[in-house]
């Protein structure tokens, strides 16, 4: 039977104009966070608020065989679980993933942007996690209406909808384990979480850094002491934060030092990323007016990106400009991250870097690192051969243009952990975020265009992975 996807299309793109659009705006508004950046998520009922939205609107969905659980247990975030009956039986689940926590948007937005009410302006719904990854239900589920409504065939199907990814997903394996047998044998996973270099194809991120970190904590006085007093005599403990993070980090190119957090480029990799030399990498990052990018072309600013170790300090305790005072003050913290390449194991990364940061502390300083719950990178395996006929195919109706591959600087930690669960199953990791889209900074936004293309070429892959199986 062949597939009439021009009537497919019609029918994604207007519950996307429709439907999607009301569900994700109602979301946006919700200022929920993932739990490690709201320390009453379990009591202030905002988080259950946000997945009880995207529930109610996937309870109107007319789907066939469809069966659905929200998973709530004390001191855990919520774990949502669809499964959806295939047209025929069949021994393999093809398994979705997205997640529908926040992080804290930046400030400030521009005017007549807010991070908690949804703007749609020249094709963009601009607001708070809509693109990151409040669609992923969304996306997710109309991909198999779409293909029921025109009675193209799919195999069985199990959506997962997470709760605490942006706080490393540390709920997950236990939900993932205690619905295992539920979610059966998976020989496909579609991945929702990530983006795109442009809107003019799908892209198939095949690889993910990881990431390791940890508060970095140098002690010097039991009290504060005037700086005029003190000043030339106690050594002032920010000082000696930049002395550490030069044992890690070379300070004037940003090269990290750590030997553990390396791995070889495979050959592959370096080869497809030949395609960013016609891509406008560099624009997409919100660099001030007169700074510059690290040094390198595009190819290999990417492979910086996907493959290589890089430190960032995102935190610290010091006091703001206006009320500090002319004070040694007793102690200096700051948090770091650490993100690892694909291949490496985060958690020896994590001992190496403490191991580095606390030995022979300058002048007897009082120096602890307290490592946070580290993450391994993940790389996918080769593409079947249906795999990338498939994804060829969705790319060309949908965009006019081949898919392309790219490589992720970010951390998924359930992509490593299904990928040791199911060895032997494909992944298709992909999403709307695209240039400029800004996920958890200022005037995020979902390219409303770009996402039905996407779930336009998701309902293909649902299709193919069906006719592959009955083959």
């Amino acid at each position: 039977m062949s597939a009439d996807w021009t009537n497919v299309k019609a029918t994604i793109d207007n519950e996307w104009d429709t439907s999607i659009l009301k569900v994700l705006e109602d979301y946006i508004r919700v200022p929920c966070q993932s739990p490690h950046y709201d320390s009453e998520w379990a009591t202030n009922g905002l988080l259950e608020k946000a997945m009880n939205l995207l529930i109610e609107w996937v309870k109107t969905q007319p789907v066939k065989g469809m069966k659905y659980e929200l998973f709530e247990e004390p001191g855990r975030t919520p774990f949502f679980l669809i499964e959806i009956d295939g047209t025929t039986a069949t021994e393999k689940t093809l398994f979705m993933y997205g997640h529908m926590d926040k992080q804290p948007p930046l400030l400030p937005w521009a005017d007549g942007l807010d991070p908690y009410t949804p703007v749609l302006k020249d094709g963009k719904l601009y607001g708070r996690a809509g693109a990151d990854d409040g669609y992923a239900v969304c996306g997710a589920l109309t991909s198999v209406m779409a293909l029921q409504k025109h009675n193209i065939p799919h195999g069985r199907i199990v959506i997962a909808i997470e709760g605490c990814e942006e706080s490393g997903s540390f709920d997950l394996p236990h939900y993932i384990n205690k619905c295992r047998s539920r979610i059966g044998d998976v020989d496909l996973v579609v991945c929702l979480d990530s983006g795109a270099m442009n809107y003019d194809q799908m892209w198939l991120t095949t690889s993910l850094r990881g990431v390791s970190g940890g508060v970095l904590t140098v002690q010097v006085l039991d009290e504060g002491m005037h700086s005029g007093v003190a000043g030339g005599v106690v050594p002032d403990s920010f000082r000696i934060i930049r002395h550490l993070l030069s044992r890690i980090e070379d300070p004037a190119t940003g090269e990290f030092l750590i030997k553990d957090a390396y791995t070889s480029i495979p050959e592959s990799t370096i080869k497809a990323m030949a395609a960013f030399h016609s891509l406008k990498f560099k624009e997409t990052f919100a660099l001030t007016t007169g700074m510059q990018s690290e040094p390198g072309d595009n190819v290999e600013l990417a492979l910086k990106n996907f493959w290589k170790p890089c430190l960032t300090v995102v935190g610290a305790d010091l006091p703001v400009p206006a009320k500090a005072g002319n004070v040694i003050r007793t102690k200096t913290s700051v948090k770091l991250s650490i993100r690892t390449p694909p291949g490496v194991d985060a958690n020896a990364v994590t001992v190496a870097v403490s191991n580095a940061l606390e030995a022979n502390p300058p002048y007897g300083a009082k120096v602890t690192y307290e490592p946070e719950s580290a993450a391994s990178g993940w790389a996918a395996p080769e593409l079947k051969q249906w795999l990338h006929d498939s994804l060829t195919a969705g790319s060309q109706f949908n965009f006019g243009k081949d898919y392309a591959v790219t490589g992720l600087g970010g951390s998924i930690p359930f992509m490593g952990m299904l990928g040791e669960m199911y060895p032997e199953a494909q992944f298709v990791v992909t999403g709307v975020l695209g240039p400029q889209s800004n996920a958890h900074g200022p005037n995020e936004f979902l390219h409303m265009a770009f996402g039905k293309g996407i779930t336009n070429c998701v309902a293909r892959i649902v299709a193919d992975h069906y006719l592959n199986r009955k083959q």
